[in-house]
């Protein structure tokens, strides 16, 4: 299987301004996601999706493809992610009449993730009969356990209420965090649905 890696970064960060370019242990950020993705065999290629020159002029230097700069409207602080996935796409099918069978989203923001990682997603996907690959870690807390909802009267429950009483962690279902090392997307998926939870969805751990 041949992938592309895309990685999507905004220049208009309001938490961080510029943070896609700030240099971490002496590169840029988005330099370590174009490094790892760069360094995955089943990859054909990488782009950069970016509404901000100055990203795209970093990612050319560190290897990256940026055959478009996205138009604002789909790089607003509101913007679902979905939709530059979907921009990307139909470029890649309109201007360059390619249509990959897979993608790989690397987020700039998660630059202490490995090539293994990376790897792993890709090797699941791989299984088959599958839409979308996430990646998730343990979770502290638990909805059936120790995490609670505000009721209208003011009252809390549970956010999960069990079928039986647990009175110990360890015996509440194991739940994860989503992380944001690497997301595989079946191209044909994104292109129809608006929600990674739409498909069937497996996850790696990492």
């Amino acid at each position: 299987m041949k992938a592309v890696a895309f990685i999507f970064a905004r220049g208009g960060s309001k938490g961080l301004p510029g943070k896609n370019v700030r240099l971490l242990d002496g590169k840029p950020l988005i330099a370590w996601s174009i490094e790892h993705a760069r360094a995955v065999k089943r990859i054909e290629r990488v782009i950069v999706s970016t509404d901000s020159q100055e990203i795209a002029n970093v990612a050319r230097q560190f290897g990256a493809e940026v055959p478009f700069i996205r138009p604002k409207e789909f790089a607003l602080d509101d913007s679902p992610e979905w939709i530059a996935w979907q921009h990307a796409l139909n470029y890649l099918k309109e201007k360059e009449e390619v249509f990959p069978e897979v993608i790989l989203s690397v987020p700039a923001t998660a630059p202490l993730r490995s090539v293994i990682d990376l790897n792993n997603c890709l090797d699941e996907y791989e299984k088959g009969n599958i839409d979308v690959v996430i990646t998730v870690t343990e979770a502290l807390r638990s909805p059936y356990f120790n995490m609670v909802k505000k009721n209208a009267d003011g009252t809390v429950d549970l956010v999960i209420q069990p079928s039986n009483t647990l009175t110990r962690r360890q015996d509440a279902p194991k739940v994860y965090d989503m992380a944001t090392v690497a997301y595989v997307l079946r191209t044909e998926f994104v292109m129809k649905h608006h929600s990674i939870f739409d498909g069937r969805v497996r996850a790696v751990h990492v």
